[in-house]
């Protein structure tokens, strides 16, 4: 017997899950100045394994953290850890709302390696879809080309690096839960930041000025009594969403709760303004408009054709 959805909590849950991770990306965009990123991505990942361990334990879930895929997922976890390194490194010079935004390139890029990778059939109405997005991303980045900041194309190289992982997730979902392949990105994650500390966790090539750049190479655990509570509390958020996220879809229909993802950019645009004094521009409210009405109209036409490609996994 089928269990049905209860979308109603599901909706309520993604709402949730989307205002804590603007929380946690609002976290990261205040302790840039004095924290250095790979430090911050030690102690998140550590800090959210252990409470989704705990969750596990205390939920009696099956825990198993041996891939049935090892190349795919290594490929993956090189994908999620240095496209999301990308989006905390465009924080630095990108405003929230807008770095946000841009992110949500996402659906037309798996709707585009769908095809290309899946050989999924893509209709016209997608396509147009998709190329329209694309133009809302080029309205919200107005781009002046004598003098354009290519760091704002680090939240789009997050989603072409997500959008990538996503397709590798439809491959290994089969015999890899979603516990055990957040568990492999946690092992990727605290490696690759193990092996950065003792590469530049000195602080030996922190020499510029430029916020992006101290950002990556300032010196580790400086002023602990001021950063780690911040730190770990980027884990404890990231940790919170990721489960409220993850249940919404399991008790939910994906395709009625998948567009209510696009409610982080409303509380980015929020947190933007209330705490970092960012006031979106009119092309950039006009972008992101296309950008969501053009994400909303893949994911009712997958619905219709009955295929889930991007409405499947959660965008974040």
């Amino acid at each position: 017997m089928s269990r049905k959805n209860n979308n109603p909590k599901g909706i309520i849950l993604i709402l949730l899950a989307m205002m804590i991770f603007s929380v946690q990306d609002g976290i990261m965009k205040h302790i840039f100045s004095f924290v250095s990123l790979y430090e911050v991505y030690l102690i998140r990942t550590v800090v959210s394994f252990l409470l989704i361990l705990i969750f596990l334990k205390l939920t009696k879930k099956l825990i198993v953290f041996k891939t049935q895929y090892p190349l795919l997922t290594f490929c993956r976890v090189i994908l999620f850890f240095f496209g999301f390194s990308s989006f905390y490194i465009s924080l630095t010079v990108l405003p929230l709302g807008f770095a946000t935004a841009l992110f949500f390139v996402t659906p037309f890029l798996i709707t585009m390696f769908a095809h290309f990778f899946l050989k999924e059939e893509i209709g016209l109405r997608r396509w147009s879809a998709v190329v329209v997005g694309f133009v809302g991303v080029y309205i919200t980045l107005d781009p002046d080309f004598s003098n354009f900041n290519y760091l704002s194309l680090l939240p789009i190289f997050c989603a072409f690096c997500y959008s990538l992982s996503m397709i590798i997730i439809k491959k290994t979902s089969d015999k890899d839960s979603v516990y055990t392949q957040t568990f492999t990105f946690y092992f990727g994650a605290i490696i690759f930041s193990t092996i950065f500390y003792f590469i530049i966790g000195d602080g030996q090539y922190n020499t510029t000025d430029h916020p992006a750049s101290q950002f990556i190479f300032r010196e580790w655990f400086v002023d602990l009594e001021s950063s780690i509570l911040f730190m770990v509390a980027t884990g404890l958020t990231a940790s919170v969403a990721f489960l409220l996220l993850f249940t919404a879809y399991r008790v939910a229909s994906p395709a009625v709760v998948s567009p209510f993802e696009y409610s982080i950019l409303l509380w980015s645009l929020l947190i933007g303004w209330i705490y970092f004094d960012e006031i979106p521009r009119l092309n950039t409210v006009i972008g992101i408009l296309i950008i969501v009405s053009s994400g909303i109209y893949i994911f009712m036409r997958e619905k219709t054709q009955d295929q889930s490609i991007a409405i499947e996994k959660p965008l974040r």
